[in-house]
């Protein structure tokens, strides 16, 4: 019989929780809203769902993808931007409330790990993926391993410098990757472009009912898919900035495999053609080297349950049990 685990994807606005096999495959899922300012409330959202998911199911193991920094030992969240946990172990506080093995990990290294054992990854020992939403995530899997670095907080990419002293950032910086190529810069142009060039925005505005203010990011996606002049010149955009960053971390990790995911790669190929149109022509020594393939993820919203779940299971070493991963 396969072994259980639930993973739980703990975001800004919502926790999603599922019941994963050892094949990745989501067996059964459910929702809460996130109490975001209330630590308190936060755990037992959580412990609420995993409680209903295990009245149905019996599991061994409960991974917890958290946005924020996850420490070495997989047990606190030190810092998470969207929530008010500081130095929160969460899994001492989950492990007392529901009785079972508990791992805490960063939400975009879950998904990392995800798409790497079952999705668009899982034939590469070596790949960085990049969540793109409202800021970028990533994580690095390097020879089969999750690379989490000397205080569990490798892989934050997003705040890598990209403009010194440019716009400034969320996490208190200024110039961030995150604020050059996410959701909330594809908006951010786009509602610009309609406020100072509205006829060439003639596309956006109509999804928006005339306001510029309106625009979202799932409209930008819609009408650049139907063709639309100004929508694609938002993705031109976020693409120029989100290949121009691969390039810096090829010439770093050079993985075989870059992967897309996010609320923003629903783009599809609009927005993959034109990063790795970017990554290409930005690599160092291209023409003498291999060059890593960019594709679009897999797994959707199901990566970072399936992707906790998993390291849940695998936790004594992060490397694929059984293979030489």
């Amino acid at each position: 019989m396969s072994e259980l685990t639930v993973g739980v994807d703990v975001g800004g606005t919502k926790i999603a929780a599922g019941v994963v096999d050892e094949d990745g495959k989501l067996l059964a899922s459910t929702r809460r809203e996130t109490p975001a300012t209330d630590t308190r409330m936060v755990l037992e959202a959580i412990g609420d769902a995993v409680r209903e998911l295990r009245s149905h199911h019996e599991v061994v193991a409960i991974g917890i993808g958290a946005a924020g920094f996850v420490d070495a030992g997989r047990a606190k969240v030190m810092f998470a931007p969207n929530l008010a946990w500081r130095d929160e172990d969460l899994r001492q506080e989950l492990m007392g409330r529901l009785d079972i093995p508990v791992v805490v990990e960063n939400d975009a290294n879950a998904v990392a790990w995800a798409e790497s054992r079952f999705g668009a990854g899982r034939d590469h020992d070596d790949l960085v993926a990049i969540t793109v939403g409202t800021g970028i995530g990533g994580g690095v899997v390097t020879g089969g391993r999750l690379l989490r670095g000397g205080f569990g907080v490798a892989a934050e990419i997003g705040h890598v410098t990209m403009v010194p002293y440019g716009r400034r950032c969320g996490c208190g910086l200024q110039g961030c990757w995150e604020q050059y190529g996410s959701g909330r810069a594809l908006v951010t142009e786009a509602r610009e472009i309609a406020r100072h060039s509205p006829a060439f925005a003639s596309g956006l505005l109509a999804s928006a009912g005339g306001d510029a203010e309106a625009i979202t990011g799932e409209m930008v996606t819609a009408v650049a898919q139907q063709g639309d002049v100004g929508a694609l010149h938002c993705f031109d955009e976020i693409g120029r900035w989100i290949g121009l960053g691969l390039a810096q971390l090829a010439a770093v990790l050079d993985p075989s495999l870059f992967v897309i995911g996010g609320g923003v790669s629903a783009a599809g190929e609009v927005l993959r053609e034109r990063v790795e149109t970017v990554f290409r022509a930005n690599l160092t020594g291209r023409g003498h080297r291999p060059v890593a393939e960019v594709r679009l993820a897999e797994l959707g919203w199901e990566a970072g349950m399936v992707g906790a779940a998993d390291l849940a299971r695998t936790s004594n070493d992060s490397a694929v049990p059984g293979s030489d991963r």
